[in-house]
């Protein structure tokens, strides 16, 4: 009886801890392509790793679609990727697209794609931060893989800059994300 008890328990904080996960837009749903091929990681993953396009924003669904299509044709037929290189990308209009999705390797930041999230924000944000609907969006990813299992609970959150010579996540979203939780200069 105890052990029904202990089940049923972890099934209801499963469930409460799976409530704050925000709607995931499928590959599918945006029309990705099929990866050349995929490589599972191992998890949770220690490290968060925020990125942005560098491309125009998108408003809508339709044209973060549009977009995360261009990005992956270029991910995969310029840079010879297998895929799209993030895990997950934040739209303008605040709604998380699926890239690779949760424990499978982007090649988001070399030598850290193993052990790490890479969540990418559309657009190019140099000069001014994404709004606060997308920035909340992203934490509430963040949160849900945590609850998941997906992310370790003491992650590291790093902007790419601290891993490679790159201006990304630009200077307005790299000084944003400096108030997450988790946020490190470096590794």
């Amino acid at each position: 009886m105890k052990s029904i008890i202990i089940a049923v328990l972890l099934c209801i904080e499963l469930i409460h801890a799976n409530s704050d996960c925000p709607k995931i837009i499928t590959r599918n749903r945006w029309g990705a392509r099929t990866p050349k091929e995929t490589h599972t990681i191992t998890t949770p993953v220690e490290y968060v790793i925020i990125h942005h396009s560098v491309t125009p924003t998108c408003s809508d669904e339709d044209a973060c679609s549009k977009r995360l299509i261009s990005i992956q044709n270029y991910h995969m037929d310029e840079k010879h990727f297998n895929d799209i290189g993030y895990n997950f990308m934040i739209g303008g209009d605040a709604k998380v697209y699926e890239g690779v999705g949760w424990s499978k390797e982007g090649a988001h930041t070399k030598d850290w794609n193993r052990k790490s999230i890479g969540i990418g924000f559309i657009g190019n944000f140099s000069a001014e931060a994404p709004p606060y609907k997308q920035l909340s969006i992203a934490k509430k990813l963040i949160r849900c893989g945590v609850a998941l299992g997906e992310i370790e609970e003491n992650y590291k959150l790093l902007g790419a800059r601290s891993l490679r010579p790159t201006d990304s996540p630009g200077d307005a979203l790299y000084k944003a994300i400096q108030n997450w939780k988790g946020f490190v200069r470096s590794p």
